[in-house]
């Protein structure tokens, strides 16, 4: 693993819905190019890549794991990521830093919502994707229905490399299609690989329409160049738990998916993807090097947080093994140990090489979480302080005056692995509450707020916004009109700072959001104003603003997916109208009824257990976020509000400067 940057890489990252067969392919792909002796299984709870004991006891992956392996002298970095909604968020800081990716999709379930959200996103960062579709041996399995499926939801652009032989209990592997000779099957075979091709390729077009046969080496070269662009994406079939169609994936890792570019030469440019904590070393950093190197005892710059640190030690891991290697170049993933302050995100030396993040999850849930006695507070805190730094989502609040713990979820699924990981790692038995739901508020109309905090001596600042409604989903958007000779730049950057702090908490207590603040006049004191007067008068400012623009309160919709046994259908659709959901015209799929629409999260919480009860655990519900919109005017939700209201002036500067004194 040391210094040889000779060896050519690939940094694949494995994606499916939840049960499509991704963690027994991982352990395969180990297993077949010699990495491990045996094979481990996700029932048993032996998979490499499930470290913790509660996805050995779920069978199912909560964390991204990165594994390595080596299969014709290239090495393979590859993260296995979860496929459960409820751990997105460690599916989006993966994507990030994959310079190909796997989607496998089930023969017998085919295009799941999961894997249509994962596609929308790999789509959106260009990433170069191989299509495994897998459990071919399954009773169900239709590899043409499933092609479809593909072409209808995800991409035209899905070309078969390889066609099954036999399917269900006659599954016997796949044979070749871009190889002189191959028969295949209709659509599974050279001629379908070149009708799609020539969509893209002229010289193909021209070939294919004067009915010039084209060799097969020639339409494979040309699956690899557009492949490797991420405009075409080739398609695999097999059977993993079986151990068919593996050596193929293998090797369409290495035909069609691109090495990682960037020199080692060139200053340091990485991220960190991943944080976790070591028995023996403390935090570990993931970290995967766009540019640059990091050797043992390097002093490495945390642009994000400003601080420099010294690196410790540098580990290779693998499954549950870690090897120390010394050196990790560009192009590479490894584990850093001595960052002491580093965090999920942060970008090592200079930021212009690392790619931006994509946002797939939101959590969408609130709850409190309880210490078993009153003595066991600082640990829960503690415990769950280190669980937000490997998991940023969470955004664990301590209200230290009301002994409240407050984090935000996914939900119920990851509410079980909290309070098993809390007992299992700290020894802790929490308790959580229901959870409840995160709304959020928008400005009703525009308006100005203004604020002119002169009293009492001394300090001296003057704001006025002005606050507008913004775009649905369009988060806050901030700018400035005002000119550094009427208020100085240190100042105007204090109150940009201020404002989404200030805006964490609206009229009704939620965070206010899709909407544009402008900052149409400011003035400071030369002798009166204090640094952080600015701070103390944004909040006021935007507040007295709110207070005249008044707020909507915006609920959280979900985008679902209903299926059942056609006789449920009716049943399905009075309880949507009794979820107020909005839904198209419902569809019949052979002898299933399919629904899509928009759910409100509040309504609908335990819906996914009521349908399974009702429909003998034949129904299949898969959602995604579909953002935030308006409530009903009948629904009410306020939340308590932390600390003391900005609206309240004279309380609040006296509540601040009290801290501000201290």
């Amino acid at each position: 693993m040391g210094k040889d940057l000779t060896i050519p890489r690939r940094n694949v990252g494995i994606f499916a819905h939840v049960d499509a067969g991704k963690t027994t392919t991982t352990e395969h792909l180990l297993y077949h190019s010699g990495r491990i002796r045996a094979l481990g299984s996700v029932d048993s709870g032996t998979a490499q890549t499930d470290s913790m004991d509660v996805e050995r006891e779920r069978g199912i992956s909560v964390r991204s794991a990165t594994t390595t392996f080596t299969w014709k002298e290239t090495s393979i970095n590859l993260v296995d990521t979860p496929g459960h909604v409820d751990f997105l968020s460690e599916v989006e800081r993966s994507l990030r830093v994959m310079d190909g990716a796997i989607l496998i999709v089930s023969a017998v379930e085919g295009v799941q919502s999961q894997t249509e959200m994962i596609w929308h996103a790999l789509q959106s960062l260009q990433i170069p994707t191989l299509l495994y579709v897998n459990k071919m041996d399954r009773v169900g399995a239709d590899a043409d229905r499933v092609l479809r499926d593909i072409e209808k939801q995800l991409t035209g652009m899905a070309v078969p490399i390889y066609a099954p032989l036999g399917a269900e209990d006659t599954f016997r592997g796949a044979e070749n299609v871009l190889v002189e000779g191959a028969s295949g099957a209709p659509g599974f075979d050279l001629a379908a690989a070149v009708e799609k091709l020539s969509e893209l390729d002229e010289q193909l077009l021209t070939s294919y329409i004067e009915g010039v046969p084209i060799p097969a080496r020639e339409v494979k070269a040309t699956l690899q160049r557009f492949a490797r662009q991420g405009r075409a994406f080739p398609l695999l079939v097999g059977a993993s738990s079986k151990g068919l169609g593996i050596e193929e994936l293998m090797e369409a890792i290495l035909d069609y998916l691109p090495g990682p570019s960037g020199s080692a030469e060139q200053p340091l440019s990485a991220v960190v993807f991943k944080v976790e904590r070591d028995k023996t070393m403390g935090r570990m950093a993931y970290v995967r090097l766009y540019e640059g190197a990091i050797r043992n005892r390097d002093t490495v710059l945390n642009a994000t947080r400003g601080v420099e640190e010294k690196v410790t030690q540098i580990r290779k891991i693998d499954g549950r093994r870690a090897e120390d290697i010394g050196y990790v170049a560009a192009g590479d993933i490894a584990a850093i140990c001595g960052l002491t302050q580093v965090r999920i995100g942060d970008v090592l030396g200079r930021p212009d090489a690392v790619p931006p993040a994509p946002r797939l999850a939101v959590p969408l849930l609130t709850v409190q979480v309880h210490a078993e006695s009153d003595a066991q507070y600082p640990a829960l805190v503690a415990a769950l302080q280190e669980l937000t730094d490997e998991d940023p989502l969470l955004d664990l609040q301590w209200l230290q005056e009301e002994r409240e713990l407050h984090v935000k979820v996914m939900g119920a699924i990851q509410l079980e692995i909290l309070t098993s990981l809390l007992a299992s790692r700290f020894g802790l038995q929490a308790r959580f509450d229901q959870p409840s739901v995160i709304y959020k508020e928008t400005p009703s109309q525009p308006g100005e707020g203004f604020i002119a905090y002169t009293m009492p001596k001394p300090c001296w600042a003057i704001l006025r916004f002005r606050i507008e409604p913004g775009a649905p989903g369009s988060g806050l958007v901030y700018s400035s009109q005002v000119r550094a000779d009427q208020l100085l730049a240190q100042y105007q950057s204090e109150v940009e700072r201020r404002v989404p702090e200030a805006l964490q908490q609206g009229l009704l207590g939620w965070e206010v959001t899709d909407l544009k603040v402008t900052l149409v006049e400011g003035e400071h004191h030369v002798w009166h104003t204090h640094p952080l007067d600015f701070a103390v008068a944004t909040p006021m400012g935007l507040m007295q603003g709110l207070a005249q623009t008044g707020t909507t309160l915006l609920e959280p919709m979900l985008q679902v997916r209903i299926t059942v046994p056609e006789v449920y259908g009716g049943k399905v659709l009075s309880d949507l109208v009794q979820m107020r959901a909005s839904f198209d015209p419902p569809q019949l799929s052979g002898d299933r009824f399919v629904v899509e629409g928009r759910l409100p999260v509040a309504t609908s919480l335990d819906y996914p257990v009521k349908l399974s009860a009702m429909s003998g655990g034949r129904g299949v519900i898969t959602s995604s976020f579909g953002g935030y919109q308006p409530s009903p005017p009948d629904v009410h939700a306020e939340r308590k509000r932390r600390g003391v209201n900005p609206l309240d002036q004279s309380k609040y500067i006296l509540a601040v400067r009290k801290a501000l004194s201290t």
